[in-house]
């Protein structure tokens, strides 16, 4: 009766099955190992039930692959993938950039091994290209910048590829100014950027649309991201990391190890040095002893761009012109004051 009350549970909700039958079972390979190699009557309602569990388990817990580190651009997504990758893909907590390539962006052409020639073939694709990441059975961070959304009717994701997500909003404020820098656009041009409704990115060097990504404006790429209840989703806000460091990539740390199943507690030792190695000040100052593989190169300057640039320095209060504040508090005013920025 409790197994048949658990299944009906998790009908509704995948959840419910992976959290409540893995209670019961919590490793499956032991469901065939357990069971005795000459079983007697009272074994065989057991065997049934743990045959039934294995074959629901195996089939919804490996259903969801992928753990989303989503945002608008600039707003913190490499700083939270810096994190990520020390406490997951290190021994000791220690970052290293090379680490940053166990979290690969999404899409970019390492998921698609042709190119595509426009935008309604790249949206096809999307999906196509996350069966195949489900298909390595294997848990994946990814990073994006897309909107959470549909294109011409095209998904950009869906409950049965998407594990969960991680969303880092930051005050458009600030990220203005940042997009200013990365994009080489004026001042004007980027409350342009942040307010289109329609804006998208590729690589600007390239035909190939297999990096082609749907923005939209600020306001819709958060509310895409943060009113979807498609899957399970943290939101966190970037002023945090600079507020409450230690609590906000606590919780990540825990809300990721949910997702995965992992019971363990959190190393607290390799989270401490895990922050400590990826301070902002640190993580810039080796991109200027060592470089930076995805800074942008300048066609103004002929060179690659700072991409860790200001970091918790960028105050809009200093450096943003009065009229664009206003424009922005106005175009956005609902969501900046849902967010505590107004």
């Amino acid at each position: 009766m409790n197994f048949r009350l658990v299944a009906v549970l998790g009908i509704g909700n995948l959840l419910f099955v992976s959290f409540d039958i893995t209670s019961l079972v919590p490793c499956p390979e032991t469901l065939i190992t357990e069971i005795p190699a000459i079983p007697g009557p009272e074994d065989s309602a057991y065997i049934v039930i743990k045959l039934i569990i294995a074959s629901i388990v195996f089939k919804y817990i490996n259903f969801s692959m992928i753990i989303w580190i989503a945002s608008y651009p600039k707003s913190g997504n490499t700083y939270v993938r810096s994190l990520l990758s020390a406490y997951y893909f290190s021994n000791d907590g220690n970052f290293n950039f090379g680490l940053l390539k166990n979290i690969k962006q999404f899409p970019s052409n390492d998921f698609f091994e042709s190119e595509f020639k426009n935008v309604d073939e790249a949206s096809r694709n999307w999906i196509l290209g996350q069966k195949k990441i489900r298909e390595r059975k294997k848990a994946l961070f990814l990073k994006t910048h897309s909107c959470l959304g549909l294109y011409k009717g095209q998904p950009f994701t869906s409950p049965e590829y998407t594990l969960g997500g991680i969303y880092i909003v930051r005050d458009p404020r600030n990220v203005i100014t940042s997009v200013m820098n990365h994009f080489e656009l004026n001042l004007d041009e980027a409350l342009k950027f942040l307010t289109d409704p329609h804006k998208n990115t590729m690589d600007p060097d390239s035909k190939d649309y297999r990096t082609w990504v749907l923005l939209s404006n600020w306001s819709s790429h958060y509310n895409s991201w943060c009113k979807s209840k498609n899957f399970r989703k943290l939101i966190i806000k970037y002023e945090d990391f600079e507020n409450e460091k230690y609590e906000t990539f606590r919780d990540i740390i825990v809300f990721t190890n949910t997702l995965l199943s992992r019971t363990e507690r959190v190393d607290k030792k390799k989270l401490e040095r895990a922050i400590e190695t990826t301070n902002f000040s640190v993580l810039k100052n080796k991109e200027k002893n060592e470089g930076f593989d995805e800074a942008l190169f300048s066609k103004k300057n002929k060179k690659k761009k700072i991409f860790f640039n200001l970091g918790f320095n960028n105050r809009w209060k200093k450096l943003l012109r009065d009229d664009i504040k206003k424009k922005i508090e106005s175009e956005f005013t609902k969501e900046m004051k849902e967010l505590g920025y107004l």
